[in-house]
């Protein structure tokens, strides 16, 4: 078995890159633990991110978001790909592309926001500030009485449930070999490029990626490479279906909170609050209730809505939000697809330059911002 490109990891990046490693003519094989999408990639509540998060920003002030910033064109880039995705792959992804809405709690936040805004504007960001009355007249959904917030027309949602599974499917149409409930266990180096013991399979690969999200750091060190990354349970909600309401993607400064409805009509409410790691991760009730009284402040209308299920998953984290992205400097031929808590939104055109650089071709985008 012996392959150009084998990835490690089974959902949203390393399906992508699988499927665009196959689609240039690679020899692809990937390798997934469990099964395709079971991981993050289809337990995130779907958001497309452009803006830079506030919670960090808050916490970590303006220098720390000049330096994140970089990652915005990589967001830009990804949401022109998300466009036209579901052409390219054939099939429909809830792509919705109708903008986001970052609501001020406070003046003091209000004018943290303009801070954020003007940094965002220097990557080339779209941001749109509203005052009060704005918010009165195109969002009285709203709770009244918020000083404004700033719109970024480019943001929207997409379907977890269908993008990495998608993926996968047309890398398998294109030649990529699938591997579940196929575990890594070894990875050893030689002169010809990798071999990868993973479940019963004994795996030859000229280069590898490791797209293994929270697992990442267990596979680099199999190869002695550090990752500085680590996973962090968090959890979502979803409601029962509502005639529409919401147009956006809705956040607020005051506390973390993301919130969408869904073209069928269902609220997706998330934002990052933590879930209990028992084994895997599980629903922590307190999360839930905190996170759903924070969402009614936000829309009172969605005071009488039933949940009808909330889930918790495992994402990866960095500690400056910064992906590692790239071919290690230590290992020649070995490959990093590790995007922190916004990689579905950047996993499309991330997934593409890593599987260009990995068949040595010259991308259009540049990852070396963010090498190990």
């Amino acid at each position: 078995m012996r392959y150009d490109l084998a990835i490690i990891g089974g959902g949203l990046a390393g399906a992508a890159t699988a499927y665009y490693a196959a689609k240039a003519g690679a020899r692809v094989i990937l390798l997934e633990k469990r099964d395709v999408n079971l991981g993050a990639s289809g337990s995130n509540a779907g958001s497309i991110h452009a803006q830079i998060p506030f919670d960090p920003f808050r916490n970590l002030g303006p220098e720390w978001a000049r330096k994140y910033s970089e990652v915005l064109p990589l967001f830009m880039a990804s949401i022109d790909i998300w466009s036209n995705l579901e052409r390219t792959l054939g099939g429909p992804l809830g792509f919705v592309s109708k903008g986001g809405l970052m609501v001020a709690g406070s003046a003091e936040e209000m004018e943290m926001l303009r801070v954020k805004s003007a940094i965002e504007r220097a990557q080339g960001l779209p941001i749109d500030m509203w005052t009060a009355a704005d918010l009165q007249e195109r969002a009285p959904f709203l709770t009244p009485g918020f000083p404004g917030g700033a719109f970024c027309p480019i943001e929207g949602k997409a379907d977890p449930f269908k993008v990495a599974p998608l993926f996968a499917r047309r890398a398998s149409e294109l030649g990529a070999i699938i591997r579940r409930n196929c575990p890594v266990e070894t990875i050893s180096m030689h002169s010809g490029g990798f071999t990868i013991f993973a479940g019963r399979d004994t795996v030859q690969a000229r280069r590898v990626v490791n797209a293994a999200g929270a697992d990442a750091a267990s596979i680099a060190q199999m190869v002695g490479v550090h990752v500085p990354i680590e996973g962090h349970a968090i959890q979502v909600s979803v409601t029962e279906k509502r005639p529409s309401l919401l147009p956006w993607l809705l956040y607020f400064t005051s506390e973390k909170l993301t919130l969408k409805q869904a073209a069928e009509g269902g609220f997706l409410i998330g934002g990052g609050w933590p879930a209990r790691l028992r084994g895997g991760p599980v629903v922590d009730h307190r999360s839930v209730l905190r996170n759903l009284a924070l969402a009614q402040r936000l829309v009172p209308g969605l005071g009488d809505v039933q949940i009808v299920r909330s889930w918790a998953a495992v994402v990866n984290g960095t500690a400056d939000w910064r992906p590692v992205l790239g071919e290690s400097s230590l290992v020649p031929g070995f490959f990093l697809n590790l995007f922190p808590w916004m990689g579905f939104t950047a996993g499309p055109v991330v997934s593409k330059t890593i599987a260009a650089l990995a068949l040595g071709e010259t991308p259009e985008v540049d990852l070396a911002p963010f090498s190990l």
